[in-house]
């Protein structure tokens, strides 16, 4: 009943659909045998029988496309009718299998009954190369939707329905069987996918009828035994004798059926070129050994699973997986799945790194299975580890329930009743557990915080508040911590707590914002009140114990903005509030380090806002009192400078005030004229000194100009502004014109340049004269010379050519983020896009460093012509001219000054990269849209080639072949005419190697013209694909399968499902491969754990990457 009025249910809004007879049939019958018909329903019974009469009356092919209701009946039907007349229902049966196929055909009874199945079969397969074929299989019709669904519903209910007697007559099922094999294959898609599906069923349907059969025959064999007690002969012995042979003989004879549907069948179709075929007989074979294991768990069976791990279709590889899965969860498995583990399981542990997310996810799941049965050593796991910080979240998700479930709550599966389940297990034991793990990784806490990110979803333990706290404070005498776990574990406390008050702690590859829905944001105030509840008093002690502590205090006092600050006052714990201030405001003036100093003033600044009445006045008054203590020292150390004392003091108290004006201003009238002072005097202060000085001066400044009334400012306030501005002015251009002939090198010498060229244009940005004209401010507006811009770019172009091994080598330093190569080449970038400085000068200049220093700094200057490419204005020939010829003459100055032939051609070579890009920004629509550009450009470089003959003929080669093969041919005529024409006076008997250039591009032009062809677009680069590498993977050999054909099918006419369209044995290798493995994917965000430091900088950049002028107000302008 219940099922009949699921199936009447509405599946789709909108209209009902018009209710059919047999629905209403149904109903009926159903509901008189639940003893729910009404007592006038008779008529209508009658009326439904008459119904059901009618459609039985339909083709097997019709019920089975539109009124699956109707198969068991009609398959009970087809049983009944058999023992009167087998032919005719044999017929009805192969028919309907021909039917399910697509195929037209015209087939009688007679004919059937006296052909060959190959003849049949071969006529099937004329009718496919004629066309007279329907495909039922992939259709979308929605008539057809149940299709594949009721064709095998009709096999299974044929096969259970015949269980008791034409299945074992050696006639139908035979062939059936023999049709099916035959079909499979065929070289039409549609046959073989039909007959695999009715093929792989038919195996599965007798699966299920030999396990009944198996059933009764030990039920027989225990009443045979029991009986041989009794009495060793008589009739019932005799009876139960019978009773088990045939039993014994059925079961026989099914499994014979099977084998030979695998071998005619299965044998071929598992590498089939149609993955869903393959799909298909992977996931039945699974089924198959699980629910079958005394036939089918096997290894002449089991290889299959293990050949197509390496299949090339990420679904069959994840099928074979998945049935490998539901194969190692069965315990009675193991024993005999050991020869296939062996053989396989490098292969099973290569998938956890696929480079399809789900496979590798799936892959993870599988070789957990291995390990809870002990199958895997330790040592076969070191390269999953490294998928703790693997770029695909999914993947790190199922590494870290892996890792979880194996080295932390150690469960283990066995046959013994010594199994564990480390569940249960107290906090203590998990956290000891995780803080092992955490030892590897305790060099960088950017990876610490992945792999805590990874294990945190499994690990309670993690969000066991209290116990962490008091092992942090040594109260839990089962746990010593060593320095190295003391680190680890406050790190730990700190990211679990951000991970249950919903913050990230680990970069997000999306960057959208978190939004939670109103039971989430319940569950993450609860935890929040949780955090605040474990640390209410306890907090004050943490901080008083690692007070001194400098990669300890940092997340201590990160927890504070983690609080529910009202339950101080709630609970009555003011004074441990008052307290942990305290130690905040002392650990601020004992520590000089970044992450120290900025985790200070956050939680400071959060107290100030978010407490409320006594606390939140307290808190204030406590910033107020750092200020002040703040200025006083570094006025102090100013003066022991300039006293000849040590710069020590100094240097720690610029840094502290440069992170307390992030995020406030700071008033004192004398400050900057002191700061100003000792830069002026002493010019041979350590350059860090002079960076933070700079750096201060600067966001002096800029709260300053914040702090102007734009409407209605004074004039003390604007002449003071004035007089810093020019004050800070005279000091960077100082620098500008220093700093490029500055003899001493080293780091402190590059982040003073880098802080020299980047507060330069954000002055120029802030005070933009175009900004302030025609307002009240109008003096503040600035505009800087075209000789200082000139040694501001050549100051930056030394900071772009720093190579990338010293950047590496100073991937550590401190501020790293705000003071490098790509910091610099942004900067310079803005004044362009602001229209800042003249972008004829700094414009090309910029541009002509496109593809000289690698990957980071040709995204900023593509950004660059992406942005300035919207404006209407402008000139992108022009750019690109003018960007071209700075390379050169780059490449020409070291020709004219004699350098060494590696940097030469190194030069040259960037002048061909450089040409090669921008002219590869005419592609498709664009290279017809720009010709005119392109033209301009060309003959721009012609006449710059001709200007010094024939020295700057390299020119040629070098920078305009790229943009001639953007041309069509028509409009090469010209060009070579005009290069002809200049050469007409030259005297090229001269040095043959400098016009060597000319010929080459000559040469080029009147190939192109005389192939007389319309371009074919440059070949593009491949795109990258984002996230995952392409690993490469081991394939194991697989064995040649014997090429077995059903019969003689085919041999007579050279067809063969294998030339068409099946895959042969040594495409096993080529399943391993990716279908799209002709581009080189990009290295994910961290590849593996010791060997990617740049990336992990790149990594902590981003995840730290807190501007220089965050907090002030936005730089973005310039005086005259």
């Amino acid at each position: 009943m219940e099922e009949t009025l699921a199936t009447l249910r509405r599946s789709k809004r909108g209209r009902p659909p018009k209710p059919r007879e047999e629905d209403h049939a149904d109903f009926v019958e159903e509901a008189d045998a639940a003893g729910l018909a009404p007592p006038h329903s008779k008529r209508k019974r009658a009326a439904s029988a008459a119904g059901a009469a009618s459609l039985e009356d339909q083709p097997l092919i019709d019920i089975i496309k539109h009124n699956g209701r109707l198969i068991s009946h009609a398959v009970k039907k087809l049983v009944e009718d058999y023992e009167s007349n087998k032919n005719s229902v044999m017929f009805q049966i192969l028919a309907m299998l021909f039917e399910a196929c697509g195929a037209k055909h015209e087939i009688y009874p007679d004919y059937l009954r006296e052909s060959d199945v190959d003849d049949i079969v071969l006529s099937l397969v004329d009718l496919a190369r004629k066309g007279l074929v329907e495909d039922n299989y992939s259709t979308k019709q929605k008539d057809l939707k149940h299709f594949k669904e009721n064709l095998v519903t009709f096999w299974d209910s044929l096969v259970l329905e015949c269980q008791n007697g034409p299945l074992f007559d050696d006639t139908l099922f035979q062939k059936v069987k023999d049709y099916v094999v035959a079909l499979s294959c065929t070289p039409p898609r549609v046959y073989r996918q039909v007959a695999s599906l009715v093929g792989l069923q038919l195996v599965t349907s007798f699966i299920s009828v030999a396990k009944t059969l198996s059933g009764q025959r030990e039920t027989t064999q225990r009443q045979l035994n029991a009986e041989k007690k009794k009495q060793s002969d008589g009739p019932l012995i005799e009876s139960l004798n019978n009773r088990l042979a045939l039993t014994h003989e059925n079961i026989t004879y099914l499994e014979d059926l099977m084998r030979k549907i695998f071998n005619g069948l299965f044998m071929h179709r598992y590498r089939d070129v149609d993955p869903e075929i393959r799909m298909s007989c992977i996931k039945s074979l699974g089924i198959w050994v699980v629910s079958y294991p005394s036939l089918f768990l096997q290894d002449i069976y089991l290889k299959y699973l293990g050949w197509t791990l390496n299949d090339k279709n990420a679904g069959v590889r994840r099928t074979s997986i998945l049935a490998l899965q539901s194969l190692y969860e069965v315990e009675a498995n193991i024993p005999s799945l050991g020869l296939f583990t062996e053989r396989f399981y490098t292969r099973m542990i290569q998938l956890a790194d696929d480079i399809d997310v789900s496979v590798a996810v799936s892959a993870i799941g599988l070789i957990k299975q291995l390990l809870r049965h002990q199958l895997l050593s330790d040592d076969d796991l070191g390269p999953l580890y490294d998928l703790l910080i693997d770029e695909p979240p999914m993947i790190r998700r199922a590494i870290g329930e892996l890792v979880y479930d194996h080295l932390i709550a150690q469960n283990i599966k066995t046959s013994q009743p010594g199994a564990r389940d480390g569940e249960n297990e107290p906090s203590e034991v998990h956290i000891g557990r995780m803080l092992q793990i955490l030892r590897e990784f305790s060099d960088d806490p950017i990876l610490s915080s992945y792999v805590i990110d990874d294990i945190w979803d499994d690990m309670k333990a993690m969000r066991d508040w209290r116990c962490m706290i008091s092992v942090l404070l040594d109260e839990n005498p089962g746990i010593e911590l060593t320095d190295m776990d003391g680190t680890n574990l406050v790190r730990m406390l700190h990211a679990s707590a951000k991970k249950a008050v919903g913050e990230r702690i680990i970069p997000a590859m999306d960057n959208r914002k978190l939004y939670y829905n109103k039971g989430q944001k319940e569950t993450l105030e609860n935890s929040k009140r949780e955090i605040t509840s474990a640390l209410l008093t306890r907090y004050p002690h943490l901080l008083r114990k690692y007070m001194s502590d400098k990669a300890k205090i940092s997340p201590l006092v990160d927890m504070m903005v983690l609080l529910k600050l009202e339950m101080y006052s709630f609970k009555r714990q003011e004074k441990h509030f008052k307290a942990a201030i305290d130690l905040i405001t002392d650990a601020f003036f004992k520590h000089g380090e970044k992450d120290a100093l900025r985790s200070c003033i956050k939680a400071i600044t959060f107290c100030c806002t978010d407490c409320q009445a006594d606390l939140k006045d307290y808190a204030e008054n406590k910033l107020k009192n750092l200020e002040d203590e703040l200025v006083l020292k570094v006025k102090t150390a100013i003066k022991e400078v300039e006293a000849g004392d040590d710069e020590y003091s100094l240097l720690v108290n610029l840094k502290r005030l440069y992170e307390l004006q992030l995020s406030k201003p700071v008033k004192n009238e004398s400050l900057f004229d002191d700061m100003y002072r000792i830069l002026s005097h002493l010019r041979e202060m350590d350059n860090e000194v002079k960076s933070f000085l700079l750096l201060n001066m600067y966001l002096q400044v800029a709260w300053c100009l914040h702090a102007i009334d734009g409407e209605n400012p004074s004039e003390t306030s604007i002449d003071e502004l004035f007089s810093k501005q020019s004050s800070l002015f005279d000091q960077l251009y100082y620098y500008l014109v220093v700093l490029p002939t500055y003899q001493k090198e080293g780091r402190s010498t590059t982040v003073l340049s880098c802080r020299v060229c980047i507060i330069t244009a954000e002055m120029w940005c802030l005070f933009k004269k175009s900004k302030y004209s025609s307002t009240r401010l109008e003096s503040l507006g600035y505009l800087p010379q075209v000789d200082m811009v000139q040694k501001f770019w050549k100051l930056c172009e030394q900071q772009l050519n720093i190579s990338d091994e010293t950047e590496d080598e100073d991937a550590n330093e401190e501020y790293i983020e705000d003071a490098n190569r790509d910091a610099v080449n942004i900067a310079a970038t803005k004044l362009v896009l602001a229209d800042t400085v003249p972008k004829d000068y700094l414009g090309p200049e910029i541009v002509s460093h496109y593809a000289s220093h690698g990957a980071s700094t040709t995204e900023i200057i593509k950004h660059l012509i992406t942005s300035l490419k919207k404006n209407a204005d402008f000139d992108k020939g022009a750019l690109f001219f003018e960007a071209l010829k700075r390379a050169y003459e780059r490449y020409m100055t070291h020709v004219n000054d004699g350098e060494n032939q590696t940097l030469t051609g190194k030069s040259y070579s960037e002048c061909q990269d450089l040409a090669s890009r921008l002219a590869g920004s005419y592609v498709g629509a664009a290279r017809t849209k720009n010709k005119s550009e392109i033209l301009k450009i060309i003959q721009d470089g012609v006449s710059f080639a001709f200007a010094d003959l024939p020295n700057q003929l390299s020119f040629l080669e070098a920078a305009l072949l790229p943009f001639v093969s953007k041309l069509p041919s028509a409009d090469i005529p010209d060009i070579l005419a005009d290069v002809e024409k200049r050469t007409q006076d030259a005297d090229m008997n001269g040095d043959q190697s400098a016009w060597h250039p000319y010929f080459t591009f000559v040469e080029h032009l009147r190939e192109k013209h005389a192939k007389n062809e319309v371009l074919h677009e440059e070949e593009e680069k491949p795109v990258k694909r984002r996230g995952r590498p392409r690993k490469v993977r081991d394939v194991p050999d697989v064995p040649k399968v014997p090429d077995v054909r059903g019969k003689k099918l085919f041999n007579d006419d050279g067809h063969n499902s294998s030339d068409e369209e099946s895959i042969s044995a040594s495409d096993h290798h080529g399943h391993g491969e990716d279908e799209d493995s002709e581009d080189d994917a990009n290295q994910p965000l961290i590849n593996t754990i010791r060997s990617s430091a740049a990336k992990l900088r790149s990594l902590k950049v981003s995840q730290q990457g807190t501007s220089s002028r965050k907090g002030a107000p936005g730089p973005s302008g310039s005086n005259s």
